[in-house]
């Protein structure tokens, strides 16, 4: 066979096939257009997912009758005016997206100049420009797309259900949403739930707005501010809180220079920030947004611009770690709000299926006169609920143990029972609080060994009798190679013959503790995290291990000063709100929500 130039129309069917690979890909491509034209509004409706219909209104500059002519030419574009590929200031660049829509779909477009006294209109289909005609038009540009791939069938086989494309394509404008709060979006179409979105100022109000749209109403109160700058690159944007996070990535939105990405070493970035506080099975909620010179990095490495590549990487990883640590550092003991809520709803629950149940059981308090029981006639159905609770294990009421005079205006409040010898009560001035002792102390301890490695070294004290603890051999031989490890860490090792090692020396922190169960841990742990991740990652899984083995166990009664004194370490202590698995140390509720539960509001 002979070497031939493809027909100028296959040309953009071939190029359609890595820039419109879907209908979603279709909307960014002209959403992203009515971006770089200055739009304030941009209104998207679909039909099938995309597939019959995509139409996108703007009310941007427009297009004069010769640029619109132009600009369905292959590799015609407005927006790089001195054709510098490093110097990129706009979303789209390359000037194939309307010619790569055109060759597969039937296009129309009809724009007008705000100077201008009418618009003007143009058709392509399967690839053949029409001409341009005169035609009435508010000022900006309408883009229809009809019959999308249908002069490539075979692509259409690829497409998912009409309901998944449509959803693809909600994401992908709630992406560029976020991104641009100062733009109003609107989405409208079958298989979709619509959206109207206006307007946002700009600034940190606006924006929380607009994420509180897209991320929940309960996002706003639940986020952490994000501002973090070094070496000509800046972060911004807010960043929930650790105890804020959801099954999927799909709470996380990143950018840069206000284009939205899925980034992989942004997304690397996010996830070694969050390593400490969020369950490995669970994602943060966030927006974040890197600024820096356009020569600073170069968005033209993917068909779709969902990657780019960064002059220093290195560099922008740190600044998003160290950022995102700081905030989070500087959040303290700070929980999500809505563990209150959930805590509230079981509740209900719990009423609800107590019916009208009037007879309560009261606890007695040891050391404290019975109760009487109520009367039939003062019985409330909503109290039948709390039938079965059991007594409280340590009391600190108000007439046993009077609280600091400040203790009730602290963020935790003053401790005022333990129940079930692992939860503490706490009173606030407006609510109560729910800690649950062994999570919020393994967090505290955890937070203690690492400063303390940072600072000094953990302090270990040699054993009057070493240990001999028996393993199987590969655990064995896995510890013996982390062993200058584990010595950094206060757990001084040695081998001690097939399948056994020796423990010479131990934590400080840990003495008097179980150091047969320990090293078994830092075993498993060694094998679950031992060949992936930096050192500094590995070091902190094992150190979590340790931190678990020394906390005030579930179980164990502790007075009223043991759990004042465990408030108030949790106030002062960075991410005291969830403890090393994730998990939420504590629950506040409000007074005016406990007055709803029992119906006195």
């Amino acid at each position: 066979m002979t070497v031939r130039r493809l027909d100028p129309v296959l040309v953009d069917r071939i190029a359609a096939g890595e820039v419109i690979e879907r209908p979603a890909a279709a909307v960014k491509e002209l959403v992203e257009n009515a971006i770089d034209a200055g739009a304030r509004a941009i209104a998207v409706t679909i039909a099938a997912g995309g597939r019959e219909l995509i139409r996108v209104v703007d009310d941007g500059i427009g297009m004069s009758p010769e640029d619109l002519a132009l600009a369905v030419e292959r590799h015609a574009t407005s927006k790089l005016p001195d054709g510098d590929l490093f110097a990129i200031q706009s979303l789209g660049f390359r000037g194939e997206a309307l010619p790569s829509i055109g060759s597969v779909a039937r296009l129309a477009i009809t724009t007008r100049r705000r100077e201008a006294g009418q618009g003007h209109s143009l058709v392509v289909e399967a690839g053949e420009k029409g001409v341009v005609r005169p035609a009435p038009a508010a000022q900006g540009t309408r883009i229809e797309v009809s019959d999308l791939f249908i002069f490539t069938p075979a692509r259409l086989k690829f497409l998912k259900s009409d309901r998944a494309e449509a959803q693809a394509v909600s994401d992908m404008l709630r992406r560029l949403a976020i991104a641009h709060p100062a733009i109003r979006f609107s989405l409208d179409g079958d298989h979709v739930t619509g959206f109207d979105w206006p307007a946002e100022p700009l600034g940190e109000e606006g924006q929380l707005r607009r994420l509180s749209r897209a991320l929940g109403r309960d996002f706003p109160e639940n986020a952490l501010r994000l501002d973090a700058a070094r070496e000509g690159f800046g972060v911004h944007g807010f960043a929930g809180l650790p105890t804020f996070h959801r099954g999927t990535s799909a709470g996380v939105h990143l950018a840069v220079n206000g284009r939205p990405v899925r980034d992989k070493l942004l997304l690397s970035a996010v996830r070694g920030a969050y390593a400490d506080v969020v369950p490995s099975d669970r994602h943060p909620v966030l927006f974040l947004d890197v600024s820096c010179e356009p020569r600073l990095v170069d968005v033209n490495v993917h068909p779709a611009k969902s990657e780019v590549r960064f002059r220093d990487p290195a560099l922008v990883r740190g600044l998003v770690v160290s950022g995102l640590k700081a905030a989070l550092a500087e959040a303290g003991h700070r929980a999500t709000t809505t563990g209150g809520a959930r805590t509230l709803e079981a509740f209900r629950a719990v009423f609800a299926g107590a019916g009208g149940n009037s007879s309560i059981q009261r606890p007695v308090l040891p050391g404290a006169p019975a109760w009487a029981p109520a009367s039939a006639g003062l019985a409330e159905a909503r109290q039948a609920g709390f039938t079965g609770f059991a007594q409280p294990s340590a009391d600190a009421r108000a007439h046993l143990a009077e609280p600091a005079p400040d203790a009730l205006d602290r963020p935790l409040g003053a401790a005022r029972a333990q129940v079930h010898e692992t939860y503490i009560l706490a009173q606030t001035r407006d609510g109560m609080v729910i800690v649950d002792q062994h999570a919020a102390h393994e967090r505290l301890v955890y937070e203690r060994l690492k400063a303390e490695r940072a600072r000094t070294g953990i302090a270990r004290q040699p054993l009057l009798l070493p240990e001999v603890v028996e393993l199987d051999p590969v655990d064995a031989d896995r510890l013996n190679a982390a062993a200058p490890e584990l010595a950094s860490l206060g757990l001084v090792l040695e081998a001690f013959g097939p399948g056994a090692v020796l423990v010479r020396e131990a934590p400080s922190a840990l003495a008097g503790g179980n150091l047969q169960k320990l090293v078994r841990d830092v075993a498993d742990t060694l094998a679950e995290h031992g060949d992936s991740g930096s050192l500094e990652r590995r070091l902190d899984h094992v150190l979590a291990t340790m931190a678990c083995h020394n906390s005030v166990r579930a179980g164990r009664r502790l007075r009223p000063e043991e759990m004042d004194a465990l408030l108030r370490e949790m106030e002062v202590t960075p991410n005291s709100g969830q403890c090393n698995h994730g998990r939420p140390t504590y629950v506040e509720l409000k007074l005016s929500d406990i007055e709803k539960l029992f119906g006195r509001r």
